[in-house]
């Protein structure tokens, strides 16, 4: 005789649905939680709530688990990675957090298929990417041995392809080994909170492998990444700071690549500010100054957001807005090495104009520059090969392009920062020397081994300085438009609503979309 079996009504497996999403939603449980409470860390679920406008967060995968053991399935609540949609400034994105209080957010078959959802799902629909990073790398033992192997990892052909589809931003808010590390290094933007640490793998594993100590912040502080080795963009004291850096980074970008970014209101007082130029350049041509200061008299008030400032510092790079458009700003800093652009400088705009190239953003030159810095140093870096990416990015941007030389623009470097055909326009200050070198150099060349007098001297580099003069490019129409310093921001907004991209309503056609993201 059969027993009967009880089936369960709808009501108790609703209420079934209800514990576990409720268990879900704990993560690595009460305790763990209120230990970084103590500590001052937000979690995964805090992050994303700070992050998003309030109420717009739709969960994806909320019940995924590790399906490694049956152990597994219990202790990992979310498979520690809380992934999903919501909105910022009431646009689209997706979003997957590191749930570091279940194994460490450490990557496993069941997480690694929610980023997949979520990334295919903004890449094919067309809104921005973010993650927020704090993960111990892959997770042991699952990763282990050829079945752990060929079951866990390659199973996405496109997992790590950038093509500049929509933007993509990190957060380094933790420990970032392994795939947090990878998506980082892919990103548009990444802001990276102090005493945070992004590697290739932990100091214990580094330390094994090499047979000494390591130090967390010499593997992968915020030290090394926003001053050395420039993969990081801004840094953060606190976890609420980065995310509010990322908020700002995305109120420049349009979701995807084929729309044009968000347009602003324009704050009172951004065409007054202009007038501030004359008093912030110096009268010297040998002296230095902030370009920083001379950007933020064209740009509309309070708009420009530096890219990189620790980075590439004879170089600036950063998004601002002019008359409510957005712009991508690349200026030389004659307060650092007298402007002259160093291998990390290279690399620092070459990444920016691909970005703005990618995300249909209008490019501005501020040119003051004597050049390249030459030497052993910079050649060891392959200072060749990265002016010329420097070269021919820029040469394959289809955005449109503006570049004003202000005071110095000399050599290779006239070339790279849009002399010439590469800009669509280019504008001189009456301060504006260009040449080969610098007249005293040049000088010095010419008269290199002759027994000339401190006359002939005199006379032949007073020759060179006439020549180089803003009137020799004008004269020539080498230079499209002479103005006044205070009338820079003026020309600006007029020469870019000429230079629009009407046939194709503000969109280029991203020639650099898919160039490496490092190189």
């Amino acid at each position: 005789m059969n027993m009967e079996q009880k089936t369960e009504t709808l009501e108790e497996r609703i209420d079934l649905l209800r514990q576990r999403e409720a268990q879900a939603r704990q993560m690595g449980g009460e305790e763990k939680i209120a230990r970084r409470d103590a500590a001052g860390l937000m979690n995964a679920r805090s992050r994303i709530d700070a992050l998003l406008d309030a109420g717009s967060f739709s969960e994806t995968g909320l019940l995924g688990v590790s399906t490694f053991s049956d152990a597994d399935r219990k202790t990992t609540p979310g498979d520690g990675k809380v992934a999903g949609f919501g909105l910022i400034d009431g646009r689209m994105i997706g979003i997957v957090s590191n749930d570091f209080t279940v194994k460490g957010a450490s990557s496993s078959l069941t997480n690694m298929k929610k980023i997949g959802h979520v990334k295919r799902t903004a890449t094919d629909r067309g809104f921005p990417l973010v993650f927020l990073g704090e993960s111990s790398g892959a997770r042991m033992p699952d990763n282990m041995g050829a079945e752990g192997m060929g079951t866990m990892l390659g199973n996405d052909p496109h997992q790590y392809v950038r093509e500049r589809e929509t933007p993509w931003v990190s957060a380094i808010l933790g420990q970032c080994f392994g795939s947090s590390a990878w998506y980082a290094c892919l990103s548009d933007f990444v802001v990276m909170r102090k005493g945070a640490i992004m590697a290739v793998a932990s100091p214990a594993l580094a330390s094994l492998a090499i047979g000494q100590k390591v130090e967390p912040e010499d593997l992968g502080g915020w030290k090394l990444h926003s001053e050395e080795t420039g993969l990081i963009d801004r840094v953060a004291e606190t976890d609420e700071e980065a995310l509010a850096e990322i908020r700002q980074f995305l109120s420049y970008m349009p979701s995807h690549n084929a729309e044009t970014p968000p347009v602003a209101d324009v704050p009172a007082g951004s065409d007054e500010a202009a007038e501030k130029i004359l008093q912030i350049l110096p009268d010297s041509r040998k002296r230095g100054y902030d370009v920083r200061k001379i950007i933020e008299c064209i740009v509309d008030q309070g708009s420009f957001f530096e890219m990189k400032p620790r980075f590439g510092r004879p170089g600036v790079t950063g998004l601002a807005r002019l008359e409510g458009q957005v712009v991508g700003i690349v200026a030389n800093n004659p307060i650092v090495k007298a402007g002259a652009l160093d291998v990390a400088s290279c690399e620092k705009i070459t990444r920016f104009l691909i970005m703005c190239d990618s995300f249909n953003i209008p490019i501005i030159m501020l040119v003051d520059t004597p050049g390249f810095v030459i030497g052993i140093e910079g050649e060891r870096k392959k200072a060749p090969g990265k002016i010329m990416n420097f070269m021919v990015a820029l040469q394959m941007c289809t955005v449109p392009k503006l570049s004003v030389i202000m005071r110095k623009s000399y050599g290779q470097a006239y070339l790279n920062m849009g002399g010439g055909r590469n800009s669509d326009s280019v504008a001189v200050w009456p301060t504006a020397e260009v040449s080969f070198m610098d007249p005293q150099y040049a000088t010095d060349v010419v008269t290199w081994g002759k027994e000339a007098s401190e006359e002939e001297t005199r006379d032949i580099r007073e020759e060179m300085e006439r020549n180089s003069s803003y009137l020799g490019l004008a004269e020539i129409f080498a230079a499209q438009s002479v103005i006044a310093p205070q009338d820079t921001r003026r020309y600006l907004v007029e020469e870019l609503n000429v230079q629009k991209l009407r046939r194709s309503r503000g969109i280029g056609r991203h020639r650099l979309a898919n160039w490496p993201t490092t190189y």
